[in-house]
């Protein structure tokens, strides 16, 4: 058994995952996700913002602790969209791996997908061919494959923080952006069977369920309809910003970027030609802990 701790520093978000990994099983001891906004202005500047750094390395800082708590062994992490397109992600970078004794990596956009689609399926059944999508700040990727195959995967620059920070909440403009984005990612003939990663989905379900406090074992299998998704894009849409905070089962600091995610998973269930989401809490942390620790 190898204790593993994996960290995720996302556009939007900054996780934690600690694990132990054994005969193929990833057991989670415990997950962390604080919502950072790393990628908070790069749209307009191009560079990762002094803010937005302070802010994810001050949750690392947290995290550390429950690693030395914990006594995990292997020490990992993914810095994904927001550090890949800074002008400073590399000395960014640089500073996580010195400073916190993390062995991070600027991962590619085809490796994001790749991880995605291991850790979406280490527990699900894909015999036939299944569509995996993780809605980032940054980024999105669509994964096809089946049996554990990847057989497809693209990396799109539609994100919840980059088509918020273009378009705020304006339904129209972020459908026409994302969505001639997505249709032409898309492969021909895309499953109609969907998982969905990520906060965008974890959040619809956790609202769906209005679950709080957030329990991952509830939204984890749980089945989203595109009509379902439709109304609750009509319901948030219509509130003022700060109502959006007191939604049953929504995270307050995801309240900014809900509308933009679920309008792209919209866009993507139509593109697809799928009526349903299944959504997954488990994800590129558990990919990449799967892979640490075996």
């Amino acid at each position: 058994m190898t204790r593993v701790a994996v960290v995720d520093m996302g556009t939007n978000s900054t996780r934690l995952l600690l694990a132990d990994v054994a005969d193929g099983t990833v057991t989670a001891l415990e997950r962390r996700s604080t919502v950072t906004r790393l990628g908070e202005g790069l749209e307009a500047t191009g560079s990762l913002g002094e803010e937005p750094r302070a802010r994810v390395l001050r949750a690392l800082a947290d995290y550390r602790e429950a690693m030395d708590a914990l006594d995990a062994r292997v020490r990992t992490g993914v810095l994904t969209s927001a550090v890949r397109d800074a002008v400073n992600g590399a000395a960014f970078h640089a500073r996580v791996r010195s400073e916190y004794g993390i062995d991070a990596e600027i991962v590619s956009g085809d490796e994001e997908a790749r991880l995605t689609f291991l850790g979406a399926t280490l527990t699900r059944a894909t015999d036939q061919r299944v569509l995996v999508v993780d809605i980032g700040g940054g980024s999105t990727e669509l994964v096809v494959g089946s049996s554990g195959v990847v057989e497809f995967h693209v990396s799109t620059q539609v994100g919840v923080v980059r088509h918020t920070e273009r378009h705020g909440d304006d339904l129209a403009a972020i459908a026409r952006d994302a969505g001639a984005t997505l249709r032409e990612a898309l492969p021909d003939h895309p499953p109609t069977r969907v998982v969905a990663v990520a906060g965008t989905a974890t959040m619809a379900a956790s609202m769906d369920l209005a679950l709080e406090p957030y329990d991952p074992d509830a939204v984890e299998g749980h089945t989203l309809s595109l009509d379902g998704l439709r109304t609750r894009l009509d319901q948030l849409a219509s509130m003022p910003p700060d109502r959006r905070r007191e939604v049953p089962g929504l995270h307050p600091d995801r309240a900014p970027t809900i509308v933009a995610g679920i309008t792209i998973l919209i866009e993507i269930l139509e593109a697809a030609g799928a009526d349903t989401v299944e959504v997954s809490d488990r994800d590129l942390l558990y990919g990449r802990a799967f892979e640490a620790g075996s």
